[in-house]
């Protein structure tokens, strides 16, 4: 049995995973506005509530920059005190179990590929599309981090006039001056602006595409993160802007999906080693 952890500045999750099967989970609101030290002791007492003689380890996924090696975040996304939490160090003296620390794109990929879509397949970019962008990235069957765990950070590649994450997260609906979730719901209601819209985002996406087959050539990518729920109003513009990518074949063979395991972050912190 294994214990995984998905923090994130709105809610933290936690739950009891044996064989990719979530047996017990707890969720509660992050106390993100909170002081280091009682973010902290919110965090443990959920891990605490779950631990068992069975629980072999404890996986934690957070929104950061993570030293992966010594289980350090930095400037967590959403929870301003935490600057630098040494993770790793006090949950291990706290449970005495190993604790392994990443970011949650990277356990976002470990779960697809372990657990959902991308099971079979060696080589992988896991895109979370939300309020931001990011992306986990397996190679050969691991999980490929970087020296500093920023491996998948292409979000933050410049783009037209600002950066992908601008064009490709829910930053481009705020900027027509509306939210991802209001333009979803238009477009199903039919509303032809809404859908136009939803065009203009898949040809940004058809470009982010681009940019992840020319950093890493994988077989499949698979997208998730809030936005991803309305793949179908933008995957047509997507596949319209891949074809100018310059090596059809490439693309022919390239499988690309939505993810739809539930908690798959959870489950991708729970397999982090």
């Amino acid at each position: 049995m294994r214990i995984g952890v998905d923090l994130g500045g709105t809610n933290v999750r936690v739950g009891q995973v044996v064989d990719g099967r979530i047996m017990r989970l707890l969720s509660e609101p992050c106390k993100s506005d909170r002081p280091e030290e009682e973010v902290l002791e919110h965090i443990a007492s959920l891990v605490g509530a779950l631990m068992t003689p069975e629980v072999e380890c404890i996986g934690i996924g957070v929104p950061s920059v993570v030293d992966a090696a010594r289980g350090i975040v930095y400037n967590v996304v959403g929870i301003p005190s935490w600057r630098e939490v040494h993770l790793k160090e006090r949950f291990e003296k706290r449970f005495g179990v190993p604790v392994s620390v990443n970011n949650d794109c990277n356990c976002f990929a470990l779960g697809v590929c372990h657990f959902g879509e991308a099971h079979g397949y060696r080589d992988v970019v896991c895109i979370a599309l939300g309020t931001g962008v990011g992306a986990g990235v397996v190679i050969d069957g691991r999980l490929y981090c970087g020296h500093n765990t920023g491996a998948g950070e292409i979000g933050c590649v410049p783009y037209l006039d600002r950066d992908y994450e601008y064009y490709c997260s829910s930053r481009f609906f705020v900027g027509h001056g509306t939210t991802g979730k209001q333009a979803y719901e238009r477009a199903v209601a039919g509303d032809p602006r809404a859908l136009a819209l939803w065009r203009e985002f898949g040809g940004h996406v058809g470009r982010l595409v681009m940019l992840a087959l020319y950093a890493y050539d994988p077989q499949a990518i698979v997208f998730g993160g809030s936005i991803a729920h309305a793949f179908g109003f933008f995957r047509e513009a997507m596949y319209e802007r891949l074809r100018e990518f310059p090596y059809a074949k490439t693309v022919e063979s390239l499988h690309i999906c939505c993810s739809h395991i539930e908690h798959v972050g959870l489950l991708g912190a729970s397999a982090c080693e």
